[in-house]
């Protein structure tokens, strides 16, 4: 799987055991959910801090786009298109984010519907 490699070289630390691919993802997007709500949910205003953790989930974000637009993603293609707008949305959502226009809040909430997916708790 193209994401699982290019997520473990980029966020995955030497001394963690690291099980199936859903439980790679799940991890990952908790690690930049985490980071998400710490910097966006702080009492004193961090933007090095949000901006760092908006990079870090965008760069997941477009590890697993280029993993679901590659023809040996086996999931559904409906799914598929699902994710890559979730993808887009992202993006979108980050640079506004950056700009002042919005807040991280929907960030969190598109990476914990996504968990929730990868843990088998309905659609994402």
């Amino acid at each position: 799987m193209n994401a699982e490699r290019l997520a473990r070289a980029a966020y995955a630390r030497p001394e963690t055991v690291l099980g199936s691919p859903r439980a790679l993802e799940y991890e990952l997007l908790a690690r930049a959910t985490a980071a998400l709500a710490a910097a966006s949910e702080a009492e004193k205003p961090d933007f090095p801090a949000l901006a760092r953790a908006l990079d870090q989930n965008l760069r997941l974000w477009t590890a697993f786009a280029a993993d679901l637009a590659g023809a040996a993603n086996g999931l559904p293609e409906e799914l598929r298109a699902r994710l890559l707008y979730l993808y887009r949305y992202t993006g979108s959502h980050s640079r506004a984010v950056l700009a002042g226009r919005a807040k991280a809040g929907p960030l969190i909430d598109v990476n914990r519907a996504v968990m929730r997916g990868l843990r088998g708790e309905g659609a994402a």
